[in-house]
C-alpha cells in the first residue's frame, strides 16, 4: 500500500452516510456493533486507524520521519504508547500526526463507502467528527453522550487508568455541551446496556425513516 490507494471523491454512491461520535468512556463502541447488530454496515475509523499505521509502509515511513524510530518497536509494530506520551501535550505534533493519518482513513472509508453502495444507510464511527468537520460530509450526525462520573468509571475500569489521567484526557476533548448543540441527535448512556439498547434502537429507527 505504497502511498495508499485513493478512491475518486466523485464515487461516492447514493448511500446516506450518518457519522457516530462520542467521547472517551460515552460508549461510542457499544452503540456502533447494536447498530451494526441491527443491519446496517459501519465503518470504524478509530480501529482501522489503528491497522492501517501497521500495515502501511508509506504511514510508517511518514510517521517515523515526524516521531523518531521508537514510533514502532522491532517487530514493526505501532507503538502506541509511546506516540501517545509525544503528542499529548504537544499539540503541533498530534496535528502533524492527524495530517498522515486521517487522509490515509479518509481513503479506506471512500473505499469501503463504495462497497457498500448498495446500502441506503451507513454510519461512519469516529471520535473526532466534529473536531474535524467531518460530520458536514455526513448526512446527520448522532452523538453518544453519558455523565462524565459514568463516562471516568468505565475508562478506569477498561483501561486502568486514574482517575486523574481520565480527566486529563477529557480535558482535551472539546466539551460534551458544545457536541450536543452541534449533533442531530444525541443517544443518551447513563443506564444499564439493556436501557441503551432501548435507546439506540428507537433513535436509529427514527433517522432512518426521516
Amino acid at each position: 500500500m505504497e502511498q495508499l490507494e485513493i478512491a475518486s471523491e466523485n464515487a461516492d454512491p447514493d448511500s446516506k452516510i450518518f457519522g457516530l461520535t462520542g467521547g472517551i468512556g460515552s460508549g461510542k463502541t457499544t452503540v456502533a456493533k447494536i447498530i451494526e447488530n441491527m443491519g446496517f454496515p459501519v465503518y470504524y475509523s478509530d480501529g482501522r486507524a489503528k491497522e492501517l499505521v501497521n500495515e502501511s509502509q508509506f504511514l510508517k515511513s511518514k510517521i517515523t520521519q515526524l516521531l523518531g524510530e521508537e514510533s514502532y518497536d522491532k517487530q514493526g509494530v505501532y507503538n502506541r504508547k509511546f506516540v501517545s506520551t509525544i503528542v499529548f501535550d504537544n499539540p503541533e505534533k498530534l496535528q502533524a500526526l492527524n495530517a498522515i493519518i486521517h487522509p490515509a482513513v479518509k481513503s479506506d472509508f471512500q473505499n469501503w463507502l463504495q462497497k457498500n453502495a448498495d446500502k441506503e444507510f451507513v454510519f461512519k464511527e469516529t471520535a473526532l467528527l466534529f473536531e474535524l468537520d467531518l460530520d458536514k460530509a455526513c448526512y446527520k450526525s448522532v452523538l453518544v453522550t453519558a455523565e462524565d462520573n459514568s463516562r471516568i468509571k468505565r475508562v478506569m475500569d477498561r483501561d486502568s487508568k486514574t482517575y486523574r489521567e481520565v480527566q486529563s484526557i477529557m480535558a482535551k476533548q472539546m466539551p460534551e455541551k458544545d457536541k450536543i448543540k452541534r449533533a442531530d441527535f444525541v443517544i443518551y448512556n447513563n443506564g444499564t446496556l439493556e436501557e441503551l439498547q432501548t435507546e439506540v434502537e428507537k433513535t436509529i429507527k427514527e433517522i432512518t425513516t426521516i
